[in-house]
């Protein structure tokens, strides 16, 4: 595995120099460490790579990792001691991302059960450039790496994240980009010594494999991202309307319409499609999460059901569900290209699942 982390990130375009998206970073060292927020050394002005200084096997350092996409990067609060992301935000193109992020994370708003939007921390106007902020959010991951054990882990995803989405769609805002891409989770439960931002498999020091529980141990929430194209609503002018724009899923069949559409029923598609190509076709054993999604996912948005809907509908169903089937293995598709690995993930799951039951987890694993 340590391996095949350090494989994949010499994958990554050469990290001995910066590359052109970095310098924007590197400009803004100092200033952030004013601010509070400690880049690595590989943004610090006077930075040298450590293959320079560390002599030994040839291998990928720590502080010459570059970010998985320029325009995210991740720093240490020097008040707290947090790993936080810092999102660089154009406000000529995205003028409304702001304000619903603010919207959202703004109390009472902030505190609500059903409120999954991730909050936003702090606000920071780059000097020099009055088109340019920076987002300060918490450290977030993928909401489906590492993979679900159980289908109660699965549900519990899912029954976060319809809430979420409904509960934007009752502060009369549609997400329009609510794709897997920006489905994300807590991960500080999960993984208990945190892990390096931009090499997800690693710690955070880069010197060995990240160490992580499974989200039945430690439950975790999940959060929605990204507001970049999102809209808010006033319900007194009538049924919202807005052009279409595409996001990360552009399969929306709405979406090659040329006047304005409801963008409501449009989150409800990008949901439904979302659990049939990341979970469904990836997946055995839970297909019965399919005839949900199919109606979510539905050509005509006229026929898909609202959140309100959905969320009554996936709830009737969860409570249908036994509790040895919550605690059942989720099955993916990909251990057939390795021999015995089913095998032998059946047999790690008995003894796991023996271990939760002793330990009194709960089959549908709720954050506190």
């Amino acid at each position: 595995m340590l391996a095949k982390a350090e494989a994949e990130q010499r994958e990554r375009p050469p990290t001995t120099n910066l590359m052109e998206d970095e310098v924007f970073w590197k400009d803004q060292q100092v200033w952030l460490q004013e601010k509070g927020y400690m880049l690595r050394p590989r943004y610090h002005p006077n930075w040298v790579p450590s293959a320079q200084t560390k002599p030994g096997p040839a291998r990928i350092h720590e502080d010459t990792i570059c970010p998985l996409f320029p325009q995210v990067m991740d720093a240490k609060s020097m008040s707290t001691g947090d790993i936080v992301m810092l999102k660089k935000v154009s406000l000529a193109h995205h003028p409304y991302e702001i304000g619903i992020h603010q919207y959202f994370s703004a109390e009472p708003i902030a505190s609500h059960p059903r409120n999954h939007c991730v909050p936003l921390l702090n606000v920071l106007e780059v000097p020099g450039e009055p088109d340019t902020v920076l987002l300060v959010m918490p450290l977030l991951r993928s909401f489906d790496d590492p993979k679900f054990q159980t289908i109660g882990e699965l549900i519990e995803c899912l029954r976060q994240i319809f809430e979420g989405v409904q509960f934007m769609h009752h502060a009369h805002v549609a997400h329009r980009d609510c794709n897997s891409l920006n489905i994300m989770m807590d991960p500080t439960g999960l993984f208990p010594d945190l892990y390096h931002p931009q090499v997800p498999d690693m710690n955070y020091e880069y010197t060995d494999l990240a160490k992580r529980f499974t989200r039945t141990k430690a439950p975790i929430k999940y959060y929605l991202i990204d507001f970049g194209i999102s809209r808010k609503f006033n319900p007194a002018d009538g049924p919202p309307r807005e052009l279409p724009i595409r996001g990360g899923d552009k399969s929306a069949p709405e979406n090659d319409s040329e006047e304005p559409i409801d963008p409501f029923p449009t989150d409800v598609y990008y949901l439904g499609n979302m659990i049939r190509e990341d979970i469904l076709d990836l997946t055995r054993g839970v297909e019965f999460l399919r005839p949900l999604a199919e109606d979510m996912a539905q050509e005509d948005p006229s026929k898909r059901p609202n959140m309100d809907e959905v969320v009554e509908r996936f709830e009737k169903f969860r409570r249908s569900l036994w509790w040895w089937q919550l605690r059942a293995r989720v099955k993916y598709l990909d251990e057939n290209e390795v021999f015995g690995l089913t095998a032998l993930n059946n047999f790690r799951h008995i003894f796991r699942t023996a271990g939760d039951i002793l330990k009194a987890r709960k089959a549908l694993p709720r954050p506190k």
